[in-house]
């Protein structure tokens, strides 16, 4: 049977080159809204977070219809942390949209989802996005994404995709780059030209692959994936399998089915081959799982996973201040909420520890483990994080570490700047291209080595440069990589800063923290640009007496304090710091918070380095 009235798609792009805006246009222009409707920008970045960040952090899907056909449509995202959910939602598709930024061209995060979706043999489309960029460079790219395809060793029919020239904004796409769009009409066209219909046997027994899992409080977990094989019934006791582990099947029944039309789940009684449908009633269910009809128990392969590259400890908050801010601070309420999210996070790993009270956290990057962070403190979870470290792998003896493909693009005069620090780092240029006053730079860096750097490559590039990076492999341990230069400046003692300890102290450094902040003794309350720790009074009142000397009443001018973002602070901490992180703080500490042992375990440590 072959679906001609279907298509199922994926739209991949690196990060903040348009595809959710994109998205939208579709949805608009494919009859999902009313003509009066008020429509928000992004409609699919329905999270909180993914609204305040302009990033798509879980990959989504919606449905419009073009001449009688529904077209699947699956907003994936763009960032490298999150490209675990791109590798299996394209298990559920025929085919992807390729979507490159006219003026940046393909950037790491394209290249990596190209490869997935091209080892898949799924053909492509690719769009070039933003033709309205006063910089665009629409020949360039064109000639790019074809190196691109050829790099990754794509079919011949690949190397033949089709290239159409869009702007997500304004809803046009044409096939000539110098042509005016009228709508998106050639895009609706070349999808249902060029994307293959889903093929299956109709009559076969039900075959479906999970891809995606939700949760809700009501039903539990929603498995979503696409019907490869027969029908799927509301109420029909189903085997659910697992191609790696074929020995633990059980049963379970489907008792609400729901398929997609625009931004809604529809409730059907049954759906055919083909059918992208979410459903609920098997609370074990997981990603990778196959639900098949009792008499034919046939589990389909599932793409592995790429495993995690960076490790963080999730611990109770035992600060002076615990337990002030958070509703939730036990270590079993932070376990259950932890393994809770690996349910529906295939790319994280969460492993208890010696210490009943920390676990450690596995994830792909930094921005990974961070919107997790994010997340629970908003939910209301207060916890301690340590500084992340890199997994590092023995291969054939050797020990070998996660090796980041970083590419920079910057003003010409920062160059200099940006090679010096990165070699700093073991950063290894392996690509140079000048284009106008600006140059992209290639590195292969080891994943340590960027941790803490964004900031000072902000700094370096006064604000101009742009930094992405993505996985590309393990090679053999660089040595040892200083990450940061600067000290610390920690809290002397328990109190609240007032305005004469920090005029005093303001002279050492940057200070965190403003006149009214609680502080404790052993929490850091600014940087220290000398690169060693030093401890300050932020709490230290001016001694009052009965004299009065000209001037020495004057109002003390206090420099504003640095704030930190969630990323910022856990870029900023050091090896022998914690991040405590609560629904309203997040504070920077010492592992040891009292002063003389503190002083006694780095004396212990000199000795060590010494010996």
């Amino acid at each position: 049977m072959v679906r001609n009235d279907l298509r199922n798609v994926a739209i991949i792009a690196h990060v903040d080159h348009g595809k959710t805006t994109l998205v939208n246009e579709l949805l608009k222009q494919g009859g999902v809204f009313r003509e009066n409707q008020e429509v928000v920008d992004r409609v699919m970045d329905s999270n909180a977070l993914e609204r305040e960040r302009g990033i798509t952090i879980l990959a989504k899907n919606t449905a419009a219809s073009y001449n009688g056909v529904k077209i699947n449509i699956i907003d994936t995202p763009g960032h490298a942390d999150f490209s675990g959910e791109v590798e299996r939602i394209l298990k559920m598709v025929n085919g992807v949209i390729l979507l490159v930024d006219a003026a940046e061209g393909p950037m790491p995060q394209t290249r990596f989802v190209l490869q997935k979706a091209l080892e898949l043999n799924h053909p492509v489309i690719v769009v070039v996005n933003k033709i309205d960029r006063p910089d665009a460079r629409l020949d360039e790219v064109g000639d790019e994404v074809l190196e691109l395809l050829l790099d990754l060793d794509a079919s011949e029919e690949q190397l033949e995709s089709p290239i159409l020239y869009c702007s997500g904004r304004t809803g046009t796409a044409t096939f000539d780059p110098y042509e005016e769009g009228k709508d998106l009409t050639p895009l609706f066209e070349t999808i249902l030209k060029h994307i293959p219909a889903p093929e299956g046997d109709e009559t076969g027994d039900a075959q479906m692959l999970v891809s995606s899992i939700d949760y809700n409080e009501f039903v539990g977990r929603i498995g979503i994936g696409r019907i490869e094989r027969g029908e799927l019934k509301v109420n029909q006791t189903v085997a659910v399998a697992d191609y790696h582990n074929m020995h633990d099947i059980y049963t379970g029944k489907i008792v609400t089915l729901y398929q997609i039309e625009g931004l809604n789940r529809v409730q059907v009684d049954t759906a055919t081959v083909g059918d992208i449908v979410c459903f609920s009633g098997i609370s074990g269910i997981t990603i990778g799982d196959t639900i098949c009809s009792q008499h034919d128990v046939a589990p389909l392969p599932f793409v592995k996973i790429s495993e995690p590259t960076i490790q963080m400890t999730f611990a109770v908050n035992n600060s002076p201040f615990a337990g002030q801010e958070g509703k939730y601070v036990t270590s079993r309420q932070i376990r259950d909420r932890l393994y809770k999210e690996t349910l529906k996070d295939v790319s994280l790993r969460v492993e208890d520890t010696d210490n009943a009270d920390a676990l450690n956290v596995s994830g792909r990057g930094e921005m990974h483990l961070s919107i997790l962070i994010e997340n629970m403190r908003r939910e209301g979870y207060e916890l301690s994080v340590s500084p992340p470290r890199v997994l590092m792998h023995e291969i054939d003896g050797v020990r070998c570490e996660p090796i980041e493909r970083c590419t920079i693009d910057v003003p010409q005069e920062s160059v200099g700047a940006v090679i010096e620090k990165l070699g700093q780092r073991k950063g290894e240029l392996v690509v140079m291209n000048p284009t106008g006053d600006r140059t992209k730079l290639e590195f292969l860096i080891p994943a340590r080595g960027l941790f803490g750097y964004r900031n000072e490559f902000l700094t370096d590039t006064k604000g101009e440069g742009i930094m992405n990076s993505v996985f590309d492999s393990y090679q053999p341990f660089k040595g040892e990589v200083t990450r940061r230069h600067t000290g610390s400046l920690v809290a002397f003692e328990t109190g609240e800063a007032v305005g004469y300890g920090l005029f005093n102290a303001q002279d050492r450094g940057t200070l965190f923290v403003d006149a009214g902040t609680k502080v404790y003794a052993g929490m850091v309350v600014g940087s220290n640009p000398k690169g060693e720790d030093m401890t300050v009074n932020v709490c230290k009142k001016k001694q009052l007496t009965n004299m009065r000397a000209a001037g020495s009443d004057d109002a003390l001018r206090l420099v504003p304090p640095r704030r930190f973002s969630l990323e910022e602070a856990i870029e900023f901490l050091g090896d022998d710091e914690i991040l405590e992180v609560t629904p309203e703080s997040i504070r920077i500490r010492k592992r040891t918070l009292d002063h003389t042992m503190r002083m006694r375990e780095n004396a212990r440590r000199q000795e060590g380095l010494q010996l």
